[in-house]
């Protein structure tokens, strides 16, 4: 991606005194709403809302994408298929909230285009509005001039939610519920596990704070998207003791089912493993994250002296979590313990693990996790796990520092 870039952005409010007393987030009307491509080239976007909201668009390139900020928008109810009908210009869209009190609309673009006409007129009897984006084709090299997020701090890396108070000398466990926001993670009819995640990580939140003796920070404990870098960037402002993320993703049938525990390795230990890894550095894309200028700078030297420490952590904390589900029940998966290039597992000083609860591409596990009861015996075994792998750890320290 191009670092420099000009950004297309409009901010509008609403322009009536009638518009302006109205409250609550603005609803999309799918009746009035859709995607057209004109006879003469060039596409519009028009989503119809029940008011006016202060708005931005702009484009990121590799791979092309339109991006519309709102603050703020309801989705509920709109399908990207019944949205962007028979056009030849998308082909595919997400949307749901970004971060707080903001929300978002990522399009994929079959090619290089870049919005023309801008505008969301409001009515001024209703307070109704219509963005409207009319997008005309042009060369590669003008997009990716031309494509980057708007030069603004507030949007750049989303951030995890504010680090709590943490006493001295505590042990301070990160749980990290995968995806959120306008990234829904694996879907299955209605099941998303971005939401299945987040119940998880709350109720094990709920389990290691009753038993004691753990400062437990969730990298979300809502629906909202955070990137990739913050989750990290969270671990480290909180000094975390331990990292670990929860996913139940979706692969092809037949190549993963069962419990699974990855720990970070360049190369990975299986193709579905680095077919898993490839996904998720994809969620980072699927919101519309700007990743111009994000490649690792840190010195590649002390990175693997810090991991000389934490990789055997890393492996204990993976071993203690198999054997406690293991203990339960499970099902784990034939090769519990596997290896790939996970971002979120890349802290250099923390020890990491991405646990797969299950995969809601296998029917099996799909039962399981719909399973309040069976999420709940999986909740105490994870529990278990990081508890008894905290207490080896904590008892060699002494030893390592010798």
């Amino acid at each position: 991606m191009r670092a420099l870039f000009t950004a297309l952005m409009i901010w509008v409010c609403a322009l009536s005194a009638s518009a302006q007393d109205l409250s609550g987030l603005a609803r999309v009307d799918m009746a009035q709403s859709s995607v057209e491509d004109g006879w003469l080239g060039g596409t519009t976007l028009s989503l119809a809302l029940s008011q006016g909201v202060p708005f931005r668009v702009f484009v990121l390139d590799e791979p092309a994408r339109l991006v519309a900020d709102f603050r703020e928008v309801d989705f509920a109810g709109v399908t990207a298929e019944a949205l962007l009908g028979e056009t030849e210009s998308f082909s595919s869209a997400r949307f749901g909230t970004f971060q707080p009190g903001w929300s978002r609309l990522v399009a994929d673009l079959n090619g290089p285009m870049l919005p023309v006409e801008i505008g969301m007129p409001v009515d001024t009897s209703t307070g109704a509005a219509v963005l409207s984006i009319t997008l005309e084709d042009v060369d590669a090299e003008t997009f990716a001039a031309r494509a980057g997020a708007p030069v603004n701090p507030d949007w750049g890396v989303q951030a995890a939610a504010p680090p709590p108070e943490i006493a001295e000398d505590s042990f301070v466990l990160v749980i990290d519920p995968g995806h959120g926001g306008v990234d829904p993670g694996a879907v299955r009819d209605s099941t998303t596990e971005k939401e299945l995640m987040l119940g998880v990580a709350l109720s094990l939140r709920d389990v290691l704070r009753r038993a004691g003796g753990v400062e437990v920070v969730l990298t979300r404990d809502t629906d909202r998207f955070v990137s990739l870098t913050g989750r990290v960037a969270l671990a480290h402002q909180v000094s975390a003791d331990a990292f670990v993320s929860l996913h139940a993703d979706s692969l092809s049938e037949g190549q993963a089912r069962g419990a699974t525990v990855y720990t970070l390795s360049d190369e990975a230990s299986d193709a579905a493993s680095a077919q898993l890894a490839a996904q998720h550095d994809r969620s980072d894309i699927i919101a519309g994250v700007d990743l111009s200028g994000t490649d690792d700078q840190v010195a590649s030297v002390l990175m693997d002296l810090a991991r000389v420490e934490t990789m055997p952590r890393t492996g204990a904390l993976a071993s203690a979590l198999i054997d406690a589900m293991t203990t339960a029940g499970g099902p784990m998966n034939k090769r519990p313990r596997r290896e790939a290039s996970f971002s979120v597992l890349k802290s250099a000083d923390i020890p990491s693990v991405l646990v797969e609860v299950g995969f809601l591409s296998d029917k099996r596990d799909l039962a399981n996790l719909r399973d309040p009861i069976w999420r709940a015996v999986m909740v105490e075994a994870l529990a278990t796990g990081i508890l008894a792998w905290r207490d080896a750890d904590l008892a060699r320290q002494p030893l390592v520092r010798q």
